[in-house]
């Protein structure tokens, strides 16, 4: 056959094949079953950590309006960023350092992208069939078989997706205001349309994007390539082993000069991202182990040996202490950084601001007085009391109570009177407040002026 005859067949199989869409085959084996586990313990998490009720409250609870985060008995504010940015720090170079050991594991096993997609992939070949049968499919003209199946898929799908969004959003409206308010149309316009909003991305995403997402919207298969090194895991094809590749039958002897391959094209059929694993790395790649999973039952059905494709290295690590000493000196410091966060923190705060009406008054008994707002916000989730001392100006006292109740997330101002008995030399005088959490002893010490006039009577 003459190079332009292959090049014109090339040319009108690509031009009829207009169909492009992956149509995922269904696999089995050991990277499947660690897939799965993982996937349904991560949607149970999901599903059931809004319903947690901590002390007659959701436990996990993002309050968009008053700008609060509840995580059982700590409420975060937005004072409290430090401490989301180091999570945030933290999560994104635990994946970085994952990824120099086991290249993109977290994109193939538990990326809810990649678990939504199997899951809905999962729903289309219950309704449609096999892949090849749900290709068939497609390629059929209307019919009311094929709308009967095309109906009942993307009514499931957007079940799916409906519940998936009413999760999601039971994170910022709680559960009691958002289930049955929503089921009973009795909710408001902005609760359904962000509802709607992530239910169609969702089955926008899940359903029709699929692998478009993982090959040219996450940013992620972009950098890959720069935290892989010759000593990173990753699914690989063994060439040596592997070629020449040819199809041959079960019982055939192994042809000379023919590798192990039987050039099955399963290792394609069930990839996510549609690539062949036997081209060699590609940005692509997910990591998933589908690809060896399809190898290793053919391997097993040929007699012989497992792993053509599997998680492996070129090379053996070196000198492995240097491979922890970027990635893994970031995440120390990041976790140094919040246990040093967490041991400063208090679960109230305290802002002291003077009475601007008058810097100081003589009261009928003589005695200097200046006026201080207290500003405590209790960040915790249960009603405290905080107990006020003065200090650091002798025979200074508080005139009235000293004592301040504060409802959980309360932003409470109280107004403290301190006077002094005795003949000031200075102007302005430092003075101290200590401010106790009765309960827990817990304390702040916040310092500011006291003045006295013309520095005495």
């Amino acid at each position: 056959m003459k190079p332009s005859d292959s090049l014109d067949k090339n040319l009108i199989f690509k031009t009829s094949d207009i169909d492009d869409r992956i149509y995922l085959r269904e696999q089995k084996g050991k990277y499947q079953l660690i897939r799965r586990s993982l996937s349904v313990v991560l949607i149970l998490f999901f599903i059931l950590v809004p319903f947690i009720q901590f002390n007659g409250a959701q436990a996990v609870y993002f309050d968009l309006l008053q700008q609060q985060v509840h995580l059982f008995s700590l409420t975060l504010f937005p004072q409290d960023l430090l401490i989301v940015c180091l999570v945030f720090i933290l999560a994104a170079f635990m994946l970085f350092y994952i990824t120099q050991f086991y290249g993109r594991v977290w994109c193939g096993f538990t990326c809810p992208q990649t678990v939504w997609m199997l899951m809905f992939n999962w729903i289309e070949r219950r309704i449609e069939g096999t892949h090849n049968q749900s290709k068939s499919l497609n390629a059929q003209p209307l019919s009311l078989n094929k709308l009967y199946k095309k109906s009942i898929k993307h009514f499931l799908w957007g079940l799916v997706s409906l519940f998936t969004a009413l999760i999601f959003m039971s994170y910022f409206i709680t559960v009691d205001e958002l289930y049955l308010p929503f089921f009973s149309f009795n909710t408001s316009e902005a609760t359904v349309y962000w509802v709607l909003f992530f239910a169609v991305c969702t089955y926008v995403n899940a359903g029709w994007i699929k692998d478009k997402m993982c090959q040219h919207m996450c940013p992620y298969s972009r950098i890959q390539s720069a935290m892989f090194d010759e000593s990173t895991k990753l699914v690989s094809y063994d060439n040596v082993r592997g070629e020449n590749r040819g199809s041959r039958k079960r019982r055939q002897v192994k042809p000379q000069g023919i590798g192990d391959c039987v050039d099955c094209d399963l290792c394609v059929q069930v990839c996510p991202v549609g690539i062949d694993i036997r081209d060699g790395l590609q940005y692509e790649c997910i990591n998933c182990g589908l690809c060896a999973d399809a190898c290793d039952m053919t391997m097993e059905k040929f007699n012989y040996q497992k792993g053509l494709i599997s998680f492996t290295n070129e090379q053996p690590a070196k000198d492995s202490w240097k491979r922890h000493l970027g990635y893994g000196s970031v995440v120390t410091i990041t976790l140094v950084s919040m246990l040093i966060w967490a041991n400063v923190w208090q679960s109230f705060e305290v802002n002291i601001i003077r009475d601007r009406q008058a810097l100081y008054r003589v009261n009928q008994f003589g005695d200097i007085e200046n006026t201080f707002l207290f500003k405590v916000r209790n960040k915790s989730s249960e009603t405290k009391f905080y107990q006020i001392d003065v200090n650091g100006l002798e025979h200074a006292k508080i005139t009235g109570s000293a004592k301040i109740e504060v409802l959980p997330g309360e932003l409470k101002i109280a107004s403290i009177t301190v006077s002094v008995d005795e003949p000031l030399t200075e102007y302005i005088n430092h003075v101290g407040f200590n401010i106790t959490d009765i309960e827990s002893s817990s304390h702040i010490v916040k310092n500011t002026s006291f003045y006295s006039g013309d520095g005495g009577w």
